[in-house]
Formats: C-alpha cells, structure tokens, sequence
C-alpha cells in the first residue's frame, strides 16, 4: 500500500473512532421531563325535548371533547359555560351531531341548547362537575 493509500486509510479509522465515541455522549445522563397534558376525556351529549344530557357528568380537569347528537326537530346552538369558559357550537341540525373542544378547569358547567342561540328556550340544561386536574399523561405510550 502507498503513503497515500496508508493515509486515507487512517483517516477513516480516526472518524470511525470519533462517530463512535460521540454516539456514547449522551448516554446516561439523567433529565426531568416536562409535564405533558393529561389524555382528553371523550364525553358524550345529547339535545331531547326535555334536556341535554353529558355523560359522564363528572370528570377531572383537563382537556375534554363533547360530542352532541341533537334529537329533536329544531336546529340548536350548544353552549359549554361557567368558570370564565364560554365555548359554542352550532347550529345543529336536527338528527346531526358537533364536537366542543375545551381544557376545563375545576368547577361546575351548563351545557345548554338553545334554537335561537340566544340563551331562550324550554330545553333544560345540562350539567358538568369538573373535579380536581386528572394525571398527566407523560407515562402513557403512543400519544402524539
């Protein structure tokens, strides 16, 4: 082999040996992660002539989705309120359904339905106890 042909050879050992040596820099070393948002709650309403209904009606703090399947024969708009949160969706339709995305705090709610949107109505609210916040969710696997 050449001097030329040695040299090459060398240098490619030594960034072998430094790929290598860096590949192990990081290990070990201990970290705290940050606090993750505890898994949504998938909470489930309906819109009767008599009164909306959420189940479960009792959840901990945290991010919630409630999807609202309207039965009865007038398009409504749904509002999620209390604890400084006023969240609305709607219309709708009847036989149709829609989705409140909102991080509630601890407290209580009305989940009301209104045909005008106006606050107006017969329809009697529905109610959400939001109890204290629930587990992050850093220990779960397959989150986004």
């Amino acid at each position: 082999m050449t001097v030329s042909g040695q040299k090459r050879v060398s240098k490619a050992r030594l960034l072998v040996a430094v790929v290598l040596a860096s590949g192990g820099v990081g290990c070990g070393e201990d970290f705290e992660n940050e606090r993750r948002t505890p898994v949504p709650v998938e909470l489930t309403g309906v819109i009767q002539p008599r009164g909306v209904t959420v189940s479960p009606a009792q959840v901990g703090a945290g991010p919630i989705y409630i999807t609202i399947s309207n039965q009865t024969d007038l398009a409504h708009t749904v509002t999620l309120e209390g604890n400084s949160v006023r969240e609305q969706v709607g219309p709708i339709n009847p036989q149709d359904t829609a989705t409140i995305q909102k991080t509630v705090s601890q407290g209580s709610y009305e989940v009301r339905a209104n045909p005008d949107g106006a606050g107006v109505g017969g329809i009697r609210p529905g109610e959400l106890r939001v109890g204290p916040p629930r587990e992050a969710s850093n220990e779960r696997l397959l989150l986004p």
